[in-house]
């Protein structure tokens, strides 16, 4: 009696195709977490910077990994009366929150709060209505052949 016999064997195909709903979630729910990152960091009155690894190649060819820090911008912006306006970006996109409202208005002191707030609203799918409408809008203009 062989090994192989002894196990059930099956025709069966992986399937990798991923909802692009559930792509586009996790990638502005990725994006929310390095705002609330920074946000943490600027309360604290540290910085925050994140770094990616990237390759470089020297003046003889060889090429090697080394980490880079990368900036990140913050989403929100101080307004009258000390309050921040938070607005959540897509791409290069300010996304519509509401019909005609793109921001939230909230204290410097609650805005980690707000954004973890917005971040489990992605995370929940209440936002998937204008994340594909941003999204369109980002695919229309590739098409078309324009730049970021």
């Amino acid at each position: 009696m062989s090994v192989l016999s002894a196990l059930k064997l099956v025709a069966a195909k992986q399937q990798r195709v991923t909802d692009p709903t559930q792509l586009r979630r996790a990638k502005l729910i990725g994006k929310l977490d390095e705002q609330i990152q920074l946000a943490l960091a600027q309360a604290a009155g540290a910085s925050y910077t994140p770094t990616r690894t990237k390759r470089v190649k020297d003046a003889e060819g060889n090429v090697s990994t080394v980490e880079a820090s990368r900036r990140v911008r913050p989403w929100w912006w101080a307004v009258d009366g000390g309050k921040v306006c938070v607005a959540i970006r897509y791409g290069n996109r300010v996304m519509e929150l509401a019909k005609g409202k793109t921001a939230v208005e909230v204290t410097p002191s609650a805005l980690a709060e707000t954004l973890a707030v917005l971040r489990e609203a992605v995370a929940g799918g209440e936002l998937d209505a204008q994340i594909e409408a941003v999204s369109a809008t980002v695919a229309k203009r590739f098409q078309r052949g324009g730049s970021r």
